[in-house]
């Protein structure tokens, strides 16, 4: 496969991931600062810009600057509008490989937005958040129904789960609230889809350490680290199979097999003891890995950070 192609597959998966990821997070915090009269909003909102790497504006801040900076600011990679067109680009740039089922849905979802945004004013962001919500959901299950199970998919699943990862650290790296809350961590389970996951797993009420666990150690959910990590991991070993001597060739695939053993053997109660520590951790594993595969599989090009990655490979 040519370098240019894996490179904008892989560049699909996590602009993709970081558009459904945003709008999780921002579909669950802007509601509950709306709608909890205890809440401090400008605080709240900072905590939010806080985990999405961004500093806040000068002034006061408030929902709806919030939501102009990650979710409708076009020129920005990083926010939801920027993420779709970034993800649409790369995918143009990938035609030959993709199914005209995942073009074309990327492609409606791109022109569709500028309407979806003008709608806000008259049906909330929820719908707006709803809507990317379930784009991404359908661009998921196209890949998976549509695509050959070749390196193609591979370099998508890879760029998808790497963002997932990174997505999912930043999230848990300042809890909405004292660490200790409980609501804190419903709103934390909410934002990644699991709170009815992980009621029907223990089959009790919500408490930080279990909570922490799920996310982060559980086995079986698509959106936990260590099954994330096992993917990723996975799509690694089937690109580049070969070991050496004296361990991994593979410098991604060895960032990640570490992260993951160190997450395998850690129970709930050395989570929380260092969970800060363990998530910048994951970050930096994450953005090492990312590197490696660049440098290993694409184009070498210059390192960039998160919220300058340019909007379109080709």
């Amino acid at each position: 496969m040519l370098s240019r192609i894996a490179e904008s597959l892989y560049w699909v998966g996590r602009y993709v991931e970081r558009a459904e990821d945003t709008a999780r997070i921002l579909d669950v915090q802007l509601h509950h600062i709306l709608e909890e009269p205890s809440v401090e909003e400008d605080a709240a909102c900072r905590a939010i810009l806080a985990v999405m790497g961004r500093y806040p504006p000068p002034g006061p801040v408030d929902a709806d600057s919030v939501a102009q900076l990650l979710a409708f600011e076009t020129a920005d990679p990083s926010s939801i509008v920027g993420s779709c067109n970034a993800a649409r680009e790369n995918a143009r740039g990938a035609r030959e490989v993709l199914s005209s089922e995942m073009w074309e849905c990327l492609n409606t979802t791109y022109n569709a937005l500028p309407g979806r945004r003008a709608a806000t004013s008259g049906t909330g962001l929820h719908a707006f958040f709803r809507y990317v919500k379930e784009r991404a959901t359908i661009v998921a299950g196209l890949a998976d129904s549509t695509m050959t199970r070749d390196d193609g998919w591979r370099f998508l699943i890879l760029g998808r789960s790497l963002e997932r990862i990174d997505m999912t650290a930043r999230l848990l790296s300042t809890p909405f609230g004292h660490p200790s809350s409980t609501l804190a961590w419903i709103t934390a389970l909410r934002s990644c889809s699991a709170h009815e996951a992980f009621l029907r797993t223990y089959r009790r009420g919500v408490e930080p350490g279990l909570a922490a666990e799920f996310l982060l150690l559980d086995r079986l959910f698509p959106r936990s680290v260590h099954f994330t990590l096992d993917a990723a991991e996975g799509c690694l070993a089937e690109l580049d199979p070969s070991t050496g001597r004296a361990g991994l060739e593979n410098e991604a695939r060895r960032i990640l097999g570490r992260a993951r053993y160190d997450l395998e053997f850690t129970n709930a109660a050395e989570l929380m003891a260092d969970l800060p520590g363990r998530l910048r951790s994951l970050q930096a594993a994450c953005a090492q890995a990312a590197a490696a595969v660049g440098s290993r599989f694409f184009r070498q090009t210059a390192a960039v950070g998160w919220q300058l990655e340019g909007s379109a490979r080709s």
